[in-house]
Protein backbone atom coordinates (compact mmCIF):
# COMPACT_ATOMS: atom_id res chain seq x y z
CA UNK A 1 0.00 0.00 0.00
CA UNK A 2 2.03 3.28 -0.91
CA UNK A 3 0.36 5.37 1.37
CA UNK A 4 1.62 3.33 4.51
CA UNK A 5 5.39 4.44 3.44
CA UNK A 6 4.05 7.89 2.22
CA UNK A 7 5.96 10.72 4.16
CA UNK A 8 5.06 13.44 0.99
CA UNK A 9 1.36 12.15 1.97
CA UNK A 10 0.53 12.02 -1.05
CA UNK A 11 -1.43 9.60 -1.44
CA UNK A 12 -5.36 8.25 -0.74
CA UNK A 13 -5.51 5.58 1.82
CA UNK A 14 -7.31 2.83 0.12
CA UNK A 15 -6.40 -0.76 0.13
CA UNK A 16 -4.16 -1.48 -2.88
CA UNK A 17 -5.72 -3.34 -5.52
CA UNK A 18 -3.41 -4.63 -8.77
CA UNK A 19 -3.68 -2.58 -11.73
CA UNK A 20 -2.56 -4.97 -14.86
CA UNK A 21 -0.56 -2.52 -17.15
CA UNK A 22 0.70 -3.89 -20.89
CA UNK A 23 4.30 -6.04 -20.26
CA UNK A 24 5.56 -3.08 -23.01
CA UNK A 25 5.27 -0.11 -24.73
CA UNK A 26 6.64 3.23 -24.77
CA UNK A 27 6.55 3.98 -21.25
CA UNK A 28 7.38 0.96 -19.77
CA UNK A 29 10.11 1.39 -16.51
CA UNK A 30 8.01 4.51 -15.81
CA UNK A 31 5.42 4.79 -12.63
CA UNK A 32 2.71 7.07 -12.62
CA UNK A 33 -0.04 7.87 -10.05
CA UNK A 34 -3.60 9.28 -10.54
CA UNK A 35 -5.57 12.74 -9.11
CA UNK A 36 -8.40 11.55 -7.35
CA UNK A 37 -10.96 12.75 -9.70
CA UNK A 38 -10.21 10.00 -12.41
CA UNK A 39 -11.50 6.96 -12.25
CA UNK A 40 -9.23 3.57 -11.78
CA UNK A 41 -11.00 0.21 -11.75
CA UNK A 42 -10.87 -1.61 -8.28
CA UNK A 43 -10.64 1.85 -6.86
CA UNK A 44 -13.43 4.45 -5.52
CA UNK A 45 -12.98 8.17 -6.52
CA UNK A 46 -13.36 10.58 -3.89
CA UNK A 47 -13.00 14.34 -5.51
CA UNK A 48 -11.71 14.63 -2.01
CA UNK A 49 -14.80 15.12 -0.61
CA UNK A 50 -15.93 12.24 2.20
CA UNK A 51 -19.84 12.79 0.98
CA UNK A 52 -18.67 12.29 -3.00
CA UNK A 53 -16.55 9.33 -1.62
CA UNK A 54 -19.37 7.46 0.53
CA UNK A 55 -21.67 7.61 -2.43
CA UNK A 56 -18.66 6.79 -5.39
CA UNK A 57 -18.83 2.46 -4.80
CA UNK A 58 -15.70 0.62 -6.70
CA UNK A 59 -15.14 1.77 -10.18
CA UNK A 60 -15.26 -0.72 -12.65
CA UNK A 61 -13.70 0.93 -15.38
CA UNK A 62 -10.32 3.22 -16.15
CA UNK A 63 -10.20 6.55 -17.39
CA UNK A 64 -9.77 6.96 -20.98
CA UNK A 65 -6.08 8.69 -19.68
CA UNK A 66 -5.07 6.12 -17.11
CA UNK A 67 -6.03 3.44 -19.54
CA UNK A 68 -3.78 4.77 -22.49
CA UNK A 69 -0.77 5.02 -19.47
CA UNK A 70 -1.26 1.56 -18.74
CA UNK A 71 -1.95 0.33 -22.15
CA UNK A 72 1.88 1.87 -22.57
CA UNK A 73 3.35 0.01 -20.10
CA UNK A 74 3.48 2.68 -17.36
CA UNK A 75 2.41 0.79 -13.68
CA UNK A 76 -0.02 2.26 -11.36
CA UNK A 77 1.34 3.15 -7.91
CA UNK A 78 -1.68 4.52 -6.52
CA UNK A 79 -4.40 7.98 -6.56
CA UNK A 80 -2.86 10.62 -4.82
CA UNK A 81 -5.02 13.89 -2.76
CA UNK A 82 -6.71 16.33 -4.51
CA UNK A 83 -8.10 19.30 -2.78
CA UNK A 84 -11.38 19.42 -2.42
CA UNK A 85 -14.01 19.01 -5.59
CA UNK A 86 -10.86 20.78 -7.19
CA UNK A 87 -11.96 24.10 -6.56
CA UNK A 88 -8.95 25.53 -5.19
CA UNK A 89 -5.41 26.09 -5.69
CA UNK A 90 -3.53 25.94 -2.15
CA UNK A 91 -2.81 22.08 -2.34
CA UNK A 92 -4.83 21.82 1.74
CA UNK A 93 -7.46 19.65 1.88
CA UNK A 94 -9.70 20.22 5.33
CA UNK A 95 -10.53 15.95 5.28
CA UNK A 96 -7.40 14.47 3.81
CA UNK A 97 -4.69 16.69 4.49
CA UNK A 98 -1.85 18.42 3.08
CA UNK A 99 0.76 16.80 0.38
CA UNK A 100 4.25 18.01 0.65
CA UNK A 101 6.45 20.22 -1.57
CA UNK A 102 9.07 17.96 -2.55
CA UNK A 103 11.00 21.29 -3.81
CA UNK A 104 10.37 23.34 -0.62
CA UNK A 105 8.30 21.14 2.15
CA UNK A 106 7.78 24.48 4.15
CA UNK A 107 5.70 26.28 1.32
CA UNK A 108 2.72 25.22 -0.13
CA UNK A 109 2.56 22.50 -3.54
CA UNK A 110 -0.24 24.56 -4.72
CA UNK A 111 -3.62 22.85 -5.93
CA UNK A 112 -5.99 21.62 -6.86
CA UNK A 113 -3.63 18.99 -8.33
CA UNK A 114 -1.73 18.67 -4.81
CA UNK A 115 -1.12 14.77 -4.62
CA UNK A 116 0.09 14.56 -8.45
CA UNK A 117 2.87 17.17 -7.78
CA UNK A 118 4.14 16.21 -4.02
CA UNK A 119 4.50 12.49 -5.74
CA UNK A 120 6.41 13.05 -8.51
CA UNK A 121 8.04 15.94 -6.83
CA UNK A 122 9.16 13.38 -3.57
CA UNK A 123 10.08 10.86 -6.69
CA UNK A 124 7.24 8.39 -5.67
CA UNK A 125 6.20 8.36 -9.07
CA UNK A 126 7.75 9.38 -12.63
CA UNK A 127 4.48 10.83 -13.98
CA UNK A 128 1.11 11.80 -11.98
CA UNK A 129 -2.36 12.43 -14.05
CA UNK A 130 -3.79 15.70 -12.82
CA UNK A 131 -6.46 18.29 -14.24
CA UNK A 132 -6.33 22.04 -14.49
CA UNK A 133 -9.27 23.96 -14.64
CA UNK A 134 -8.10 27.15 -13.68
CA UNK A 135 -4.34 26.38 -12.89
CA UNK A 136 -4.61 22.86 -11.17
CA UNK A 137 -1.73 21.97 -13.18
CA UNK A 138 0.02 24.93 -13.35
CA UNK A 139 0.68 26.28 -10.26
CA UNK A 140 1.75 22.78 -8.65
CA UNK A 141 4.28 22.52 -11.29
CA UNK A 142 5.76 26.31 -10.71
CA UNK A 143 5.77 25.31 -6.89
CA UNK A 144 6.99 21.86 -7.03
CA UNK A 145 10.10 22.68 -9.65
CA UNK A 146 8.36 20.30 -12.67
CA UNK A 147 7.08 20.63 -16.00
CA UNK A 148 3.78 20.55 -16.13
CA UNK A 149 0.94 21.05 -19.17
CA UNK A 150 -2.84 22.34 -19.55
CA UNK A 151 -3.33 21.11 -22.59
CA UNK A 152 -5.16 22.58 -25.45
CA UNK A 153 -9.08 22.48 -24.33
CA UNK A 154 -10.60 19.21 -25.56
CA UNK A 155 -7.19 17.79 -26.19
CA UNK A 156 -7.28 15.01 -23.59
CA UNK A 157 -9.62 12.58 -23.17
CA UNK A 158 -11.57 13.36 -19.66
CA UNK A 159 -14.21 10.31 -20.05
CA UNK A 160 -14.02 8.84 -16.77
CA UNK A 161 -12.73 11.91 -14.49
CA UNK A 162 -15.25 14.34 -12.20
CA UNK A 163 -16.13 17.96 -13.76
CA UNK A 164 -15.60 20.82 -12.20
CA UNK A 165 -16.23 23.54 -14.88
CA UNK A 166 -16.24 21.41 -17.92
CA UNK A 167 -15.73 24.51 -20.17
CA UNK A 168 -12.53 25.26 -18.56
CA UNK A 169 -11.13 21.33 -17.22
CA UNK A 170 -8.29 19.53 -18.80
CA UNK A 171 -6.23 16.81 -18.18
CA UNK A 172 -2.54 17.41 -17.71
CA UNK A 173 0.35 15.65 -16.36
CA UNK A 174 3.77 16.53 -14.12
CA UNK A 175 7.29 15.06 -14.51
CA UNK A 176 10.57 15.89 -13.12
CA UNK A 177 12.68 15.51 -16.12
CA UNK A 178 11.75 16.87 -19.64
CA UNK A 179 12.19 13.25 -21.53
CA UNK A 180 9.72 11.66 -19.38
CA UNK A 181 7.03 14.29 -20.10
CA UNK A 182 7.72 14.07 -23.55
CA UNK A 183 7.32 10.67 -23.70
CA UNK A 184 3.93 11.40 -21.76
CA UNK A 185 2.97 13.32 -24.35
CA UNK A 186 3.49 10.90 -27.06
CA UNK A 187 0.70 8.77 -25.44
CA UNK A 188 -1.75 11.06 -24.41
CA UNK A 189 -1.41 14.10 -27.44
CA UNK A 190 -0.65 11.90 -30.26
CA UNK A 191 0.33 14.28 -33.55
CA UNK A 192 -0.51 18.27 -33.38
CA UNK A 193 -3.37 19.12 -35.70
CA UNK A 194 -1.81 22.50 -35.40
CA UNK A 195 1.83 21.91 -35.21
CA UNK A 196 4.11 24.88 -35.32
CA UNK A 197 6.43 25.94 -38.03
CA UNK A 198 10.38 25.20 -37.28
CA UNK A 199 11.05 29.13 -36.59
CA UNK A 200 8.25 30.68 -34.01
CA UNK A 201 7.62 34.24 -32.99
CA UNK A 202 8.67 34.22 -29.16
CA UNK A 203 6.63 37.22 -28.07
CA UNK A 204 6.95 38.96 -24.64
CA UNK A 205 3.37 39.77 -23.05
CA UNK A 206 4.51 43.16 -20.83
CA UNK A 207 1.43 43.33 -19.50
CA UNK A 208 1.75 39.89 -17.61
CA UNK A 209 5.36 40.05 -16.62
CA UNK A 210 4.18 43.61 -15.02
CA UNK A 211 1.41 41.85 -12.54
CA UNK A 212 5.00 40.62 -10.79
CA UNK A 213 6.98 42.26 -7.71
CA UNK A 214 10.13 43.02 -8.49
CA UNK A 215 12.17 39.83 -6.80
CA UNK A 216 10.23 37.26 -9.21
CA UNK A 217 10.60 39.73 -12.33
CA UNK A 218 14.79 39.81 -11.50
CA UNK A 219 14.51 35.75 -10.51
CA UNK A 220 13.31 35.41 -13.77
CA UNK A 221 15.10 37.63 -16.11
CA UNK A 222 18.15 35.52 -16.48
CA UNK A 223 15.81 32.26 -17.47
CA UNK A 224 14.28 34.76 -19.51
CA UNK A 225 17.37 35.60 -21.78
CA UNK A 226 18.54 32.12 -22.10
CA UNK A 227 15.52 31.05 -23.33
CA UNK A 228 15.93 33.89 -26.09
CA UNK A 229 19.10 32.92 -27.00
CA UNK A 230 17.90 29.05 -28.03
CA UNK A 231 14.43 30.12 -29.69
CA UNK A 232 15.13 34.18 -30.55
CA UNK A 233 14.73 37.27 -29.65
CA UNK A 234 11.47 38.08 -28.40
CA UNK A 235 9.05 40.73 -29.39
CA UNK A 236 7.04 42.99 -27.21
CA UNK A 237 3.10 42.44 -26.94
CA UNK A 238 0.53 42.59 -24.82
CA UNK A 239 -2.50 40.15 -23.96
CA UNK A 240 -5.22 42.41 -22.12
CA UNK A 241 -8.47 42.35 -23.42
CA UNK A 242 -10.00 45.72 -21.66
CA UNK A 243 -8.69 44.97 -18.42
CA UNK A 244 -7.43 42.34 -16.30
CA UNK A 245 -9.95 42.78 -13.92
CA UNK A 246 -12.32 42.36 -17.19
CA UNK A 247 -10.56 38.69 -17.76
CA UNK A 248 -10.45 37.72 -14.20
CA UNK A 249 -14.35 37.95 -13.56
CA UNK A 250 -15.45 36.93 -16.51
CA UNK A 251 -13.66 33.60 -15.90
CA UNK A 252 -14.87 33.54 -13.00
CA UNK A 253 -18.35 34.13 -13.60
CA UNK A 254 -18.36 30.68 -16.01
CA UNK A 255 -16.07 28.74 -13.66
CA UNK A 256 -18.25 29.67 -10.84
CA UNK A 257 -21.88 28.91 -12.76
CA UNK A 258 -20.51 25.68 -13.74
CA UNK A 259 -18.89 24.75 -10.42
CA UNK A 260 -22.75 25.14 -9.06
CA UNK A 261 -24.29 23.16 -11.70
CA UNK A 262 -21.89 20.60 -11.27
CA UNK A 263 -21.73 20.29 -7.35
CA UNK A 264 -24.62 22.36 -6.05
CA UNK A 265 -27.05 19.48 -5.98
CA UNK A 266 -24.41 17.72 -3.82
CA UNK A 267 -24.26 20.36 -1.50
CA UNK A 268 -27.75 21.60 -1.19
CA UNK A 269 -29.35 17.90 -0.71
CA UNK A 270 -26.37 16.85 2.16
CA UNK A 271 -25.03 19.81 3.26
CA UNK A 272 -21.44 18.14 3.24
CA UNK A 273 -18.63 20.22 5.60
CA UNK A 274 -16.57 21.84 3.24
CA UNK A 275 -12.75 23.25 3.78
CA UNK A 276 -11.98 27.16 4.29
CA UNK A 277 -12.05 28.94 1.14
CA UNK A 278 -13.78 26.28 -0.87
CA UNK A 279 -17.08 26.61 1.27
CA UNK A 280 -16.69 30.54 0.26
CA UNK A 281 -16.11 29.74 -3.30
CA UNK A 282 -19.31 27.38 -3.73
CA UNK A 283 -21.63 30.07 -1.67
CA UNK A 284 -19.86 32.50 -4.16
CA UNK A 285 -20.54 30.46 -7.43
CA UNK A 286 -24.39 29.97 -5.96
CA UNK A 287 -24.96 34.06 -6.66
CA UNK A 288 -23.58 34.29 -10.04
CA UNK A 289 -26.29 35.86 -12.27
CA UNK A 290 -27.62 34.86 -15.74
CA UNK A 291 -27.10 38.06 -16.73
CA UNK A 292 -23.11 37.60 -15.64
CA UNK A 293 -22.93 34.54 -17.41
CA UNK A 294 -23.83 35.55 -20.39
CA UNK A 295 -21.88 38.88 -20.27
CA UNK A 296 -18.60 36.38 -19.75
CA UNK A 297 -19.74 33.73 -22.96
CA UNK A 298 -19.66 36.61 -25.04
CA UNK A 299 -16.71 38.21 -23.21
CA UNK A 300 -14.69 34.73 -24.20
CA UNK A 301 -15.63 34.58 -27.40
CA UNK A 302 -13.89 37.81 -27.93
CA UNK A 303 -10.81 36.82 -26.36
CA UNK A 304 -10.50 33.64 -27.96
CA UNK A 305 -10.44 35.64 -31.52
CA UNK A 306 -8.24 38.47 -29.35
CA UNK A 307 -5.51 35.79 -28.53
CA UNK A 308 -5.62 33.57 -31.94
CA UNK A 309 -4.93 36.74 -33.75
CA UNK A 310 -2.03 37.56 -31.81
CA UNK A 311 -0.32 34.08 -31.94
CA UNK A 312 -1.47 33.20 -35.45
CA UNK A 313 0.03 29.92 -36.49
CA UNK A 314 3.39 30.86 -35.35
CA UNK A 315 3.07 32.97 -31.83
CA UNK A 316 4.45 31.80 -28.53
CA UNK A 317 3.99 33.56 -25.25
CA UNK A 318 6.64 33.86 -23.15
CA UNK A 319 5.31 34.58 -19.51
CA UNK A 320 5.36 33.52 -15.66
CA UNK A 321 3.58 30.98 -14.42
CA UNK A 322 2.47 32.44 -11.00
CA UNK A 323 2.85 35.51 -9.25
CA UNK A 324 6.27 34.37 -7.01
CA UNK A 325 7.51 31.41 -5.25
CA UNK A 326 4.67 29.23 -3.58
CA UNK A 327 3.91 30.80 -0.47
CA UNK A 328 4.66 29.34 3.03
CA UNK A 329 2.30 26.78 4.70
CA UNK A 330 2.17 28.85 7.87
CA UNK A 331 0.68 31.63 5.85
CA UNK A 332 -2.78 32.48 6.63
CA UNK A 333 -5.79 31.62 4.78
CA UNK A 334 -6.66 35.27 3.79
CA UNK A 335 -3.36 35.77 2.49
CA UNK A 336 -3.37 32.02 -0.15
CA UNK A 337 -6.60 33.93 -0.79
CA UNK A 338 -5.00 36.84 -2.30
CA UNK A 339 -2.00 35.02 -3.72
CA UNK A 340 -4.93 32.87 -5.70
CA UNK A 341 -6.57 36.06 -7.01
CA UNK A 342 -3.37 37.56 -7.86
CA UNK A 343 -2.07 33.88 -9.90
CA UNK A 344 -5.99 33.79 -11.65
CA UNK A 345 -5.08 37.34 -13.51
CA UNK A 346 -2.14 35.46 -14.86
CA UNK A 347 -3.68 31.81 -15.57
CA UNK A 348 -7.34 32.75 -17.07
CA UNK A 349 -5.08 33.57 -20.15
CA UNK A 350 -5.00 30.02 -21.25
CA UNK A 351 -8.31 29.25 -19.47
CA UNK A 352 -10.17 32.04 -21.56
CA UNK A 353 -8.72 30.78 -25.34
CA UNK A 354 -8.58 27.33 -24.91
CA UNK A 355 -4.74 27.14 -25.85
CA UNK A 356 -1.89 25.11 -24.72
CA UNK A 357 0.56 26.05 -21.82
CA UNK A 358 3.62 25.07 -20.58
CA UNK A 359 5.24 25.61 -17.40
CA UNK A 360 8.93 24.91 -17.01
CA UNK A 361 10.80 24.97 -14.15
CA UNK A 362 14.13 26.26 -15.10
CA UNK A 363 14.20 29.13 -12.75
CA UNK A 364 13.79 29.77 -8.58
CA UNK A 365 14.24 32.46 -5.72
CA UNK A 366 14.71 32.19 -2.40
CA UNK A 367 15.81 28.27 -2.40
CA UNK A 368 12.28 27.29 -3.81
CA UNK A 369 11.44 26.70 -7.68
CA UNK A 370 9.52 29.54 -10.18
CA UNK A 371 7.99 28.46 -13.24
CA UNK A 372 8.31 30.07 -16.17
CA UNK A 373 5.78 29.10 -19.15
CA UNK A 374 5.13 29.13 -22.63
CA UNK A 375 1.31 29.08 -24.23
CA UNK A 376 0.95 28.26 -27.95
CA UNK A 377 -1.68 28.40 -30.53
CA UNK A 378 -4.64 25.74 -29.66
CA UNK A 379 -3.62 22.16 -31.09
CA UNK A 380 0.09 23.06 -30.97
CA UNK A 381 0.52 21.11 -27.21
CA UNK A 382 3.16 18.48 -29.28
CA UNK A 383 5.39 20.90 -30.82
CA UNK A 384 5.41 23.24 -27.88
CA UNK A 385 6.59 20.46 -25.41
CA UNK A 386 9.10 20.29 -28.26
CA UNK A 387 10.61 23.40 -28.26
CA UNK A 388 10.68 22.80 -24.24
CA UNK A 389 12.94 19.71 -24.95
CA UNK A 390 15.43 22.14 -27.07
CA UNK A 391 15.58 24.31 -23.74
CA UNK A 392 16.23 21.47 -21.59
CA UNK A 393 19.29 20.28 -24.40
CA UNK A 394 20.33 23.48 -24.30
CA UNK A 395 20.71 23.37 -20.21
CA UNK A 396 22.60 20.25 -20.64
Amino acid sequence: MPWVHDTARAFMPYPEVPVAQAATGPLSGLSFAVKDLFDVAGYPTSAGQPFVLAMSGIKTHHADAVGKLLDAGARFVGKVVTDELAFSMNGNNAHFGAPINGSSPDRITGGSSSGSAAAVSNRLADIALGTDTGGSVRAPASHCGLYGIRPTHGRVSLQGCMDLSPSFDTCGWFARDVQTFARAADVLLGADPQPLPDRVRLLLPEDVWGLLDEPARQALAPTRQRIESVLGSSQATRVVLDDFDAMYWNFRYIQGREAWMTDGPLIERFSPPLGPGVADRFAWSRTVTDEQVAQAHTYRQRYRTHLATLLGRDGVLLMPTMPDVAPLRTDSEASLEDYRNRAIRMLCIAGLSGCVQISLPLASRAGAPVGISLLGPAGSDRSLIALAERLGAART
